[in-house]
């Protein structure tokens, strides 16, 4: 039997730029941030870029279909989910308005904070998926929409990062004791594949240095490490996402070329090297048709 994500198209992430992780990483400066569901909704995506932030997102209102990794949630009611920089997850919203809070935490953030990095690793909501989707009853609900806004308004105060990591304490304390995890459904052997190609990618960025260059670049290589063929891996990833293997894996490594540039003091024949690129011609070629901007010009600053 079909479910809706089987009928729908979901949009990929980087179809908004706005949105990307690699945005968010490079102009906010802050550690941490709350926002507001019905003022900065996320819209319908696929995020399967390493990012560099935790998310805790409550949703209160507008119902959807979320996926975590290889599981599948349909979500009606109101629900917490708890997701680690390293997932690859989807939304798809199927009807009503957007409500709720969703709450952004960088890597470092928990390096400042022990007590918050013990409750973490005690209550394991991140890291065990069996415990990061948690339904909300009725009753318990009004304690934590007060717990949201009071992180929200905190973010204004001179200690508002104090307050709000204590806040958060509080918030995982109250979803593990309540213990209603969601029974998620499978995903199906699409995703299975979908999910194997994105961990594959990030596993690939993840290797990148300057002294030895990634050795997958193209999705024929990619099918061939999955024993797929590319035909075939192009046509579930256009048909779940909205583009091919060859899309997903420039769209990629332009995030990381961006990374690299803004946040390293790699020249540019190291970067170009490191992605890939035979010599550094080629690699600001890619860079400025993709892009409008040279890698210089970027790094300089001025594509903000």
């Amino acid at each position: 039997m079909k479910t809706a994500l089987d009928l729908k198209e979901i949009d990929l992430l980087r179809s908004f730029p706005e949105l990307t992780p690699i945005y968010r990483e490079t102009h906010d400066s802050k550690l941490i941030k709350v926002f507001n569901r019905e003022i900065e909704d996320c819209r319908n995506y696929l995020s399967a870029n390493r990012r560099d932030f935790y998310k805790i997102l409550m949703i209160t209102g507008g119902d959807g279909i979320f996926t975590l990794g290889r599981n599948q949630y349909i979500i009606d009611k109101p629900t917490m989910i708890f997701i680690h920089p390293n997932d690859i997850i989807s939304w798809k919203k199927t009807s009503g308005e957007s409500a709720g809070y969703y709450l952004l935490f960088k890597k470092v953030y928990i390096n400042h904070h022990p007590t918050l990095t013990a409750t973490m690793e005690r209550l394991a909501l991140f890291n065990d998926k069996s415990k990061s989707v948690i339904s909300v009853e009725e009753n318990d609900l009004p304690g934590f929409i007060r717990l949201w806004e009071s992180m929200y308004n905190e973010q204004e105060n001179p200690l508002g990062c104090e307050a709000i990591q204590a806040y958060m304490q509080l918030l995982m304390i109250d979803s593990a004791r309540m213990s209603k995890t969601i029974v998620p459904e499978s995903t199906g052997e699409d995703y299975d594949h979908i999910h194997r190609f994105f961990g594959l990618l990030e596993e690939e960025i993840s290797k990148i240095n300057y002294e030895k260059p990634i050795k997958l670049r193209t999705a024929q290589e990619f099918a061939a490490c999955m024993d797929l063929h590319p035909n075939y891996l192009n046509r579930i990833l256009k048909k779940r996402t909205g583009q091919n293997v060859s899309t997903h894996i420039k769209g990629r490594l332009l995030d990381e070329c961006k990374a690299l540039l803004l946040q390293t003091s790699w020249s540019m024949e190291q970067i170009s090297y490191a992605v890939g690129f035979s010599d550094q011609p080629n690699f600001n070629f890619f860079f400025k048709k993709n892009t409008g901007f040279t890698p210089n010009a970027f790094r300089k600053g001025v594509s903000h």
